[in-house]
């Protein structure tokens, strides 16, 4: 229910640009395409030290990646390739905002923050790991609500307000337990496929 709630809001949110980023013509994938510019663009900000501008660079590069989805289904160009790549940036663009992070923490010498960032990316990646071969395995794996939009909006938050020790912590745990929660719910419906159970 959470996560349907959450959809609904979402498209709600989003359909204004969408329809404006649509009758301008501008492809899905285009879309997708900025939005992991912007992410690196932010990365880079990030590994110079500036955090605050870095937030809302954080928060646009965001806001594009949730208008992809929405320009697709306006123009009707939903495909599988761009299903992949959409998938496949957000990786790339959750993975170059670590690393701008782990950059500017590496130049400070503040290992806590380093390990923690490193905590983070690794729940974060495994979260999204487990629901892609749960999902190539034919098992539906949509558990959790802290996934990639509360990730980047938590992250953004840290980033403006100056609390990365407090939203380190955050991200590395939840994002860990999120990992683990899908693995469980995994096991349990490949064990109940097994046995033939609804």
């Amino acid at each position: 229910m959470l996560d349907n709630s959450r959809r609904r809001l979402v498209q709600r949110a989003n359909r204004l640009p969408a329809l404006l980023l649509a009758k301008a013509g501008i492809s899905p994938n285009v879309v997708t395409s900025v939005g992991l510019a912007l992410a690196i663009g932010a990365a880079w900000v990030l590994s110079s030290g500036h955090l605050f501008l870095g937030g809302f660079l954080v928060l646009l590069a965001g806001a594009f990646d949730m208008l992809d989805g929405a320009v697709a289904r306006l123009t009707g160009k939903t495909t599988l390739f761009g299903g992949i790549l959409d998938s496949t940036f957000d990786r790339v663009s959750e993975g170059a905002l670590f690393l701008g992070l782990l950059a500017y923490y590496a130049d400070k010498g503040a290992y806590a923050e380093i390990v923690l960032v490193g905590a983070a990316l690794l729940g974060s990646m495994m979260t999204s790991y487990v629901r892609a071969r749960a999902e190539a395995a034919g098992l539906e794996c949509k558990v959790g609500w802290f996934t990639r939009p509360e990730r980047v909006i938590l992250l953004a938050i840290g980033l403006i307000a100056n609390q990365m020790l407090v939203i380190l912590w955050i991200l590395a745990v939840l994002s860990n337990i999120v990992a683990f929660q899908r693995l469980v719910y995994v096991r349990q419906q490949s064990g109940m496929q097994e046995t033939g159970t609804d």
